[in-house]
């Protein structure tokens, strides 16, 4: 199969779950305005926040039921699409967690909702008032994927065989969720429990089950699953230090978001646990210092920044990341995975891996 410059982009998958969730937001509208017009705004907020992005749980979905051997079939490209709705809850959640001010470089939702408090000179918190609208609308995201994926249009028998791995997912996702808020909690930091969170609040629901949900959709047998997971787990461990890598020496220009942002929010990241583990004593007192500081400077966060280097765990996290491509890489060689996924695949693991952004 002849790939175009972006794999996320083959056979128009990107565009076409784009297309479909924008349509589907836009449906709710009606419902929402008939409710109360105070409640379009939250409409008009989900639009501007679900616009953009790499689609990459909606994209892997689709290639496991490709790989499964799944036709080209827009029911399909609907039930991909609501990973989209589950992934917008997750991201809007996640930044009420970490409180973060903005999200693809413009402001995060509950700080839009605060805003309109503010703006409103309405009474009370308008802190509160943000947090709590921004819950809400996480939640309405995830009722959303769970209304899309089974108003898809596939077979039932498809959709109730694929139902417990969907439910499955969304419990990981939250658990890990909560496993982040515990660490973030915690004085000490390990890099056995920041890989755990790692694994349960973004790899397994960011590569492993959307390629479950796909294949099972389409009728996988158990190896075919097996082979998804052997690709799968490394690959959403890699993605996920890349994104903590970003986090922390990212551009802004590129990321969205300030940088050293991860450092001002005190992520307990594999790559800041192997940077105390590998510190001395010196280094580990002014990480301790700065890791959480939401007033720290471009000059902190550079110094921040050559310690992570000197210590060697930004090289360190950086040969996990390869490794674990290369894993996710090995288990696709020896397989025959039907309607060119495999090197789909292959590409998107580069992809996913290697990215700036």
């Amino acid at each position: 199969m002849a790939t175009p410059e972006s794999p996320f982009d083959v056979e128009d998958v990107r565009a076409r779950v784009s297309l479909t969730l924008s349509e589907y937001v836009e449906l709710q509208l009606p419902t929402l305005r008939e409710i109360s017009s105070d409640v379009v705004v939250l409409h008009e907020l989900l639009t501007a926040f679900t616009t953009g992005g790499k689609r990459l749980r909606a994209v892997l979905a689709w290639w496991g039921w490709r790989a499964a051997g799944g036709a080209d079939d827009q029911a399909m490209i609907r039930a991909a699409t609501s990973l989209e709705l589950l992934q917008a809850c997750a991201l809007i959640h996640d930044d009420v967690m970490d409180g973060s001010d903005t999200r693809r470089g413009a402001p995060s939702i509950h700080r839009s909702l605060e805003a309109l408090h503010e703006d409103s000179q309405w009474r009370g918190s308008a802190e509160n008032f943000g947090l709590a609208g921004a819950i809400l609308l996480g939640d309405l995201c995830l009722s959303w994927s769970d209304q899309l994926l089974f108003e898809s249009g596939l077979p039932a028998v498809a959709l109730i065989r694929t139902k417990p791995i969907f439910d499955v997912t969304r419990t990981e996702l939250m658990a890990g969720q909560y496993l982040d808020v515990v660490e973030q909690a915690r004085a000490d930091i390990d890099s056995d429990r920041a890989l755990l969170v790692a694994r349960y609040k973004s790899a397994k629901y960011t590569v492993e089950r959307p390629l479950h949900i796909g294949a099972s959709l389409a009728g996988a047998p158990p190896n075919l699953i097996a082979t998804l997971s052997a690709y799968g787990l490394p690959l959403g461990e890699a993605f996920q230090l890349r994104d903590d890598v970003l986090g922390v020496f990212g551009d802004p220009q590129t990321t969205g978001k300030p940088a050293g942002d991860d450092l001002r929010e005190g992520k307990q990241t594999y790559l800041i646990a192997s940077a105390f583990q590998r510190a001395s004593a010196a280094q580990w007192e002014q990480l301790n210092a700065g890791l959480g500081d939401p007033d720290l400077t471009a000059d902190d966060v550079d110094r921040l920044r050559d310690i992570i280097i000197e210590t060697g765990a930004f090289a360190e996290t950086e040969k996990r990341i390869e490794t674990g491509t290369n894993e996710a890489l090995d288990a696709l060689g020896s397989s025959n995975l039907a309607n060119g996924a495999g090197e789909v695949l292959s590409a998107l693991a580069i992809a996913a891996t290697k990215r700036s952004t």
